[in-house]
């Protein structure tokens, strides 16, 4: 087992944001309230704003598309852009976003088979989240200073029941590694794995009301750094959905059966484990009297 990762930042205030980007065509194609257009100008001003407050602050842009995931922005490997220059580095770090967003998009589509058959299809959360995961493990041990990581989900495509396993595996990887995930969902409804996630890690969930004034809401509530929240007042969120998906149908489940020995989750009474092959008691107790009175009928 590896040894415990010692946190040692620069200072307080300095912040690594891992902004996870939903990019997700069919999500967008249908938004009626908010293009992806106007979308990612707030999200750019936001992510300029980010690296204004703190020269030392660092963002890390990842887009979670429908079929893959992958990094789009990494503000600690810029180097034709002028670093002292304020406002100034703005053009050219607009112009990287959006070029690489559209070879993202264009190999996104590229991998697309069949097209969402119900409504809006899911974007690839768990996959994002997990290289989240792997960039903020490679800065704790970069060495013995680093700025003190957060991840923000700007999420708006639903939940893909299929990916429940993978992203609670996240979201506890997160928790231990002290990682808060926020969470700004943008879309008709909220999700469920984004408010576990917020409040498992201690993040913020919010789902704004006025999506024309998104910034507002990212430069007031995200863009506090960790320390700094302690003395203000972010918004808590009224509930949180903590149902599970079932691993036979990937349906959300309001009751099920849990399998004692995984922990493997089922909308219906099984037998045997489909996760682990675990047979259960009942299962066990019915194939020995089966095989007792077959031995007692020949003997």
């Amino acid at each position: 087992m590896a040894p415990p990762i010692t946190s040692k930042n620069f200072t307080d205030d300095v912040s690594l944001v891992v902004v996870l980007l939903d990019t997700n065509p069919y999500f967008w194609s249908s938004s009626p309230s908010l293009s992806f257009s106007l979308f990612l100008s707030h999200v750019l001003s936001f992510v300029n704003s980010i690296l204004l407050l703190n020269q030392l602050n660092q963002v890390v842009i990842i887009a979670t598309g429908h079929n893959t995931c992958d990094y789009v922005f990494d503000s600690s490997a810029l180097s034709s852009i002028n670093q002292s220059s304020g406002n100034a580095k703005m053009p050219g770090f607009c112009e990287e976003v959006i070029k690489n967003l559209d070879e993202f998009l264009s190999e996104d589509e590229r991998l697309s088979t069949v097209d969402a058959i119900y409504g809006v299809g899911s974007s690839l959360l768990s996959g994002s989240l997990s290289m989240a995961m792997c960039y903020i493990q490679r800065v704790f041990r970069s060495g013995p200073l680093h700025p003190q990581p957060r991840i923000l989900c700007l999420h708006g495509s639903p939940d893909g029941p299929e990916q429940y396993v993978s992203v609670m595996n996240a979201i506890f990887s997160a928790q231990r590694s002290m990682v808060p995930i926020d969470s700004c969902v943008v879309g008709a409804q909220h999700s469920a794995f984004l408010q576990q996630a917020s409040y498992i890690t201690g993040g913020v969930y919010l789902k704004p009301q006025q999506l024309d004034g998104l910034f507002q809401y990212l430069s007031s509530v995200f863009a506090t750094d960790l320390h700094s929240r302690n003395f203000i007042q972010l918004p808590k969120p009224v509930g949180v959905d903590f149902r599970a998906s079932c691993f036979c149908h990937k349906s959300t489940i309001d009751m099920g059966f849990i399998c004692s020995v995984c922990l493997s989750i089922f909308c219906a009474d099984q037998k045997k484990c489909s996760t682990c092959g675990s047979v259960y008691g009942r299962a066990k107790a019915d194939a020995s009297s089966g095989t007792g009175q077959k031995r007692k009928d020949t003997s």
